[in-house]
């Protein structure tokens, strides 16, 4: 998959085009351009998600290619940060802001029964100041020269059939001028509610239990305050996840899952508790290190609505409009 700006001609606007791998089975090329087609403008929550133009095909050496005509939006999060703080996290007004507008875009997908199958905070980008008015010439002298790296073989031989000649280097747009808006990109493992795929792509640390377990939690706010995930992510394993999750949320595995969970331990024992979460959420959002420009009067109320969400059964977990109406965010 790739990103590309181009002028899309119909709008005379600047987009990007995803073009996806030819390899991907014909239904999941489908699944996110119906995702996608399938928001309304309308709703409040469509303006934190990504819009889709418009659509084609192209034929290339590999196969058919699915092109996404998109808005052209902004760096993520992650990128936003690394460019602007050197701290490594945002400042705490800001954070709460993207994390309400990540909510409201989350409410609408949840209210038309779309699963994103994949959020973090990398899937949340900024929007970008209206860049219609600015010439081609002026525009590539924004975005900079692109660097391109041309592909040779380590044993100097011709390029094989649809292997690329050259690759480019991804833009930086983080020194653009940036509203603190954000919207949810990257539908690329999303599906209905009812139609389940039958793997997901999801990386491990960001997995919900049930799906950890077969069966069919909440970090993402942490991560936005804090500037990382809650639970570990460099060589972790579901074993050490659910672990860490049992620690985080100081709740007992559901019944159903329990022979899983034995047979994943394989008889090892657990060891020792370490903090609950609202320790651990104090300990990294205070650590003397970075500022700290909430008040521990916010911190212990974020830590109350992330205890409302990272719960181990579906059921008990808060719904995203419950989170909206929470005291604290409507400040």
């Amino acid at each position: 998959m790739s990103i590309r700006i181009n002028e899309w001609a119909e709008e005379e606007a600047y987009v990007a085009i995803k073009i996806c791998v030819s390899e991907q089975k014909s239904d999941s090329k489908q699944r996110e351009l119906h995702v996608l087609e399938k928001l309304t403008p309308t709703h409040l929550g469509s303006r934190h998600v990504m819009r889709i133009l418009d659509h084609f095909s192209l034929n290339g050496p590999n196969g058919t290619h699915r092109c996404l005509v998109l808005e052209l939006l902004g760096p993520s999060v992650p990128d936003f940060i690394e460019a602007r703080f050197a701290d490594g996290r945002l400042p705490g007004t800001l954070a709460k802001t993207i994390a309400k507008q990540a909510l409201v875009g989350l409410d609408l997908l949840h209210d038309y029964k779309i699963a994103h199958g994949d959020l973090h905070s990398r899937n949340l980008a900024f929007v970008m100041a209206p860049m219609d008015t600015v010439s081609e010439h002026e525009f590539i002298k924004i975005l900079g020269k692109p660097d391109i790296g041309h592909v040779h073989r380590t044993d100097g031989k011709n390029l094989g059939p649809g292997v690329p000649e050259y690759i480019v280097k991804p833009a930086r747009t983080t020194s653009w001028p940036l509203p603190h808006t954000v919207k949810i990109i990257d539908f690329g493992e999303s599906f209905l509610q009812h139609n389940f795929p039958p793997t997901l792509h999801t990386p491990l640390v960001v997995r919900a239990p049930e799906v950890i377990f077969h069966d069919r939690l909440d970090y993402r706010l942490f991560e936005i305050f804090v500037g990382q995930p809650p639970f570990d992510s460099l060589f972790t394993t579901p074993q050490i996840l659910v672990g860490q999750m049992q620690e985080i949320t100081n709740e007992m595995l559901p019944e159903r899952w329990m022979g899983a969970w034995e047979a994943m331990r394989g008889g090892d024992t657990m060891e020792d508790s370490g903090p609950g979460l609202q320790e651990w959420l104090e300990k990294m959002y205070f650590d003397g290190e970075r500022k700290a420009d909430l008040a521990k009067e916010d911190i212990v109320k974020l830590g109350h609505i992330i205890q409302r969400l990272l719960r181990f059964e579906p059921s008990s977990r808060a719904s995203v409009k419950e989170i909206l109406n929470d005291p604290w965010f409507r400040d």
